[in-house]
C-alpha cells in the first residue's frame, strides 16, 4: 500500500520529529556552503537564529503542510517505480521539484503585508532555486526516513 506523505508527515505524534529532522537540514545546508556567497549566508543565517532563536524551526512548522502538498506528487510518481532513494529522485527532476517547493514560498511573500520580507525575499529569490535543488537528495532522505515510519 502507498503511503500518503500528508498521513505520514503531518501525523501530530510525528510532526515535531520531521520539523526537527528539516530544521537539521536547513543547518546541514548552511554549514555546507562555501566561498563569499557561502560566508556571506553564514553570516544571515546566524544573525537571524541569535537575533530569534526557534525561527527557523518555527517557519518549517508553518510551511511544512505546504511544503507535503507540493512533494505529494513526487512521492506517489516515485512509489508508483521506486528506483534508488527519494533523495534520487528529486534531484533527478530539479526544476519542476524546486519550482514546486519555491512556489510555496513565493506565495507567502506575496501575500505578506510586511514589506521588509518581501523586500529581502525578492532579493534573495534569484538564488534560491540553486540552494533547493542542492538539497533535494537530504529532503528525499528526510521525507523518506519518515514516510517509513
Amino acid at each position: 500500500m502507498a503511503v500518503i506523505l500528508k498521513a505520514a508527515l503531518l501525523d501530530s505524534d510525528r510532526r515535531g520529529y520531521v520539523v526537527d529532522d528539516l530544521a537539521t537540514l536547513v543547518d546541514d545546508e548552511v554549514k555546507d556552503k562555501s566561498g563569499l556567497s557561502g560566508s556571506m549566508i553564514k553570516a544571515g543565517y546566524a544573525a537571524v537564529k541569535k537575533v530569534k532563536p526557534g525561527i527557523i524551526w518555527g517557519v518549517i512548522n508553518t510551511l511544512l503542510d505546504e511544503f507535503v502538498e507540493a512533494l505529494e506528487p513526487y512521492w506517489t510518481a516515485y512509489q508508483a517505480a521506486p528506483t534508488g532513494d527519494f533523495g534520487a529522485y528529486l534531484a533527478a527532476h530539479p526544476q519542476p521539484v524546486s519550482e514546486a517547493l519555491l512556489g510555496v514560498t513565493d506565495r507567502r511573500a506575496q501575500s505578506s503585508s510586511r514589506q521588509a520580507i518581501t523586500s529581502v525575499y525578492t532579493k534573495l529569490r534569484p538564488k534560491a532555486q540553486e540552494h533547493v535543488i542542492e538539497a533535494l537528495p537530504r529532503l528525499g532522505g528526510v521525507v523518506e526516513k519518515h514516510a517509513a515510519q
